[in-house]
């Protein structure tokens, strides 16, 4: 490559790398297909390298990442104790985060004998405090682990990033109207629109037995929306505008579970995914926040209210946690069980929402829950008789934004 062709971009007009003394000397040769910014130790080039271009992972910077433990590896006990460890993890992370999710969003805080109290009604502040101390605890696990080259270009976390900022505030909205064990209902019933996501984001097929168990999940969901069981008084009722909130929910979270699978080809780790995503989530939401004067008054609401604050806390501390659980158990024990561990919390969290918020469940809507569930443990028998005979099933969602 004849050098006079090739300007030295960094040492002829970007102020930042003249500043600090790094640019490229003029004159430099490069080497074939090599861009002067390649070379360049400079703030400027680099970083818009990286959030436009992206980096090609080399062979020799590649880190695998960790195998799954099998079991023959460890002893029964060993490999019981863990499984033990991670579904305690899992279920202690997610039903306090499901309790406090609804106390928040259902109930008023500083209520008095003379005074109702006021209830919290900014989801969005909430989304902030989540994705800031997930953002935190991943870069944290970024810093102190050993993590693969990384090769995606920064903006395409964006887009994953504003569906999950989108997601998680219908899902924080929706239990104004609507009862939390719809709401976990709804969750359930996913399954469908991820599987229609699949076919227009990533081109996939499915088996038969996944739309029998997609058509399972439908008739069960509807006998539950459709038994009218009587709400208290203080519980919301389920409305029009709950199950719009929880469409958008749905619709919102299934393109984020595909387009965080197709980001997963530029090789990189869970880590990195929820460190990229949480990102652009804290960008997206203090720009909405400020823009809105909503910052200053979710935290004055935080300063009148300790009880409020430490709900929140504890809430995005739940979140942050229940993603690392959901990676530990996924490399351990593979989606299968994972998948088993989390259709399980769901049936505990509704459960435990009636006992502690006074649901009520009629005898069909009973049905339909038992339908529901028996359709999503009918999935994880087939994918795991699918991969037993050497054919290929249907890649899991992707689990870095379960919250």
């Amino acid at each position: 490559m004849d050098p006079a062709m090739v300007l030295p971009i960094c040492g002829e007009c970007c102020w930042l790398c003249q500043l600090y003394g790094t640019w490229l000397p003029p004159g430099a040769v490069l080497q074939a297909e090599e861009l002067p910014g390649d070379r360049c130790r400079g703030l400027c080039f680099p970083l818009v390298k990286a959030c436009v271009f992206g980096n090609e992972p080399k062979a020799s910077d590649e880190v695998p990442l960790a195998p799954r433990t099998e079991a023959a590896e460890t002893t029964p006990m060993w490999q019981a104790l863990k499984l033990l460890f991670c579904a305690t993890g899992l279920q202690v992370s997610y039903l306090t985060w499901g309790v406090l999710q609804e106390r928040v969003m259902t109930r008023s805080y500083g209520a008095t004998a003379t005074s109702p109290g006021e209830r919290f009604t900014d989801s969005q502040f909430l989304v902030l405090m989540n994705r800031v101390l997930a953002l935190i605890v991943a870069g944290l696990s970024c810093v102190l682990c050993k993590q693969p080259r990384h090769g995606a270009p920064m903006y395409r976390y964006s887009f994953a990033s504003l569906s999950n900022v989108l997601s998680s505030w219908c899902q924080y909205e929706a239990l104004k109207f609507v009862s939390f064990p719809t709401q976990v209902l709804a969750k359930a019933s996913k399954v469908i629109p991820v599987m229609l996501m699949g076919k227009l984001v990533s081109r996939r097929s499915y088996e038969h037995w996944e739309y029998l168990t997609a058509t399972l999940i439908s008739i069960g969901v509807s006998m539950f929306l459709l038994s009218s069981g009587p709400e208290p008084r203080s519980s919301p009722a389920t409305t029009l505008s709950g199950l719009i909130l929880l469409a958008g929910y749905i619709a919102f979270d299934s393109f984020t579970s595909n387009w965080q699978d197709a980001l997963f080809a530029y090789k990189m780790s869970s880590v990195q995914m929820m460190f990229g995503v949480n990102f652009f989530s804290c960008l997206f939401t203090v720009g909405s926040l400020l823009e809105q004067g909503a910052l200053l008054e979710g935290t004055r609401f935080m300063g009148r209210h300790s009880e409020f604050a430490a709900h929140a806390l504890l809430l995005s501390i739940c979140s942050a946690c229940g993603q690392l659980f959901i990676f530990y158990t996924i490399g351990q024990f593979g989606a299968a069980v994972f998948t088993i561990i989390m259709t399980l919390r769901q049936a505990f969290a509704i459960l435990l929402s009636c006992l502690l918020y006074g649901h009520t469940v009629t005898v069909v809507g009973g049905l339909g829950v038992a339908v529901v569930f028996a359709a999503l443990l009918l999935r994880v028998y087939a994918r795991g008789r699918l991969k037993q005979r050497g054919k290929k099933a249907v890649p899991v969602e992707s689990p870095v934004q379960k919250v």
